[in-house]
């Protein structure tokens, strides 16, 4: 029987298997691509969050769905972890509202600060521990065998940022909001989530469901003609 825990194939011969998915009837193929896209459509980022207790299992099985992502050479390269700790949820809130507090402040430009205003955002970061979950992604810049030597990993951006699409997708299909955070400062977020030297954190994504009292930018998508040419 084969094995359905993964382990490295970096050098092993290609060893091609049946693919054969079931193909949907047109019309409920329509009809699925119809929902989807009104259903991705009402997802917006959230950054008032209760603090209702969320199923744990709808977390998980959207990082189950964000972990079949295409990535280079098929080698994976993320960690996804879940902070359900309140303390450890306060500590990276403070940590991030000290990082914050400059780039508000207007050293980083007028420019950017033009660019955030419409979001109504500022260094205040209750989000942190008001949703019941941070989920950090960490970008594993390059493989680590167990004894202690390295291997290089290829289009790792690309990869996990697919892998994070999946998850905000995943999340949103399942009746839960997020929100994507920056992960500053990287270093703390290694520490306090004793992470091995070759992870790096790539995004802090809360997750919950809205506050009773939500409310999002007034905002509007790019429409189709302003995203989508044919050749």
């Amino acid at each position: 029987m084969t094995s359905t825990r993964w382990t490295p194939d970096h050098g092993l011969d290609y060893a091609p298997v049946p693919y054969r998915p079931a193909r949907l009837p047109l019309e409920e193929s329509l009809r699925t691509a119809a929902w989807l896209r009104g259903r991705m459509d009402e997802r917006r980022t959230v950054r008032m969050f209760s603090k209702e207790a969320v199923p744990e299992q709808l977390v998980l099985d959207a990082i189950a769905v964000a972990s079949t992502a295409p990535s280079g050479a098929h080698q994976q390269p993320w960690t996804f972890v879940v902070v359900k700790d309140k303390e450890v949820r306060a500590r990276i809130r403070e940590a991030a509202e000290a990082e914050e507090r400059v780039p508000y402040r207007g050293r980083p430009g007028e420019q950017w600060l033009a660019a955030l205003r419409p979001l109504g955002t500022d260094d205040h970061k209750s989000h942190l521990t008001d949703a019941p979950y941070l989920v950090v992604v960490f970008q594993q810049r390059f493989y680590l065998e167990p004894d202690g030597s390295t291997r290089k990993h290829y289009y790792v951006d690309e990869s996990v940022g697919i892998a994070v699409g999946m998850l905000l997708t995943a999340l949103h299909l399942s009746g839960l909001s997020a929100l994507t955070h920056a992960p500053s400062p990287t270093r703390l977020l290694a520490d306090v989530l004793e992470r091995p030297r070759n992870e790096k954190a790539f995004a802090v994504i809360p997750v919950g469901y809205p506050a009773e009292d939500c409310v999002v930018p007034n905002l509007v998508r790019k429409s189709m003609d302003q995203v989508v040419f044919t050749v």
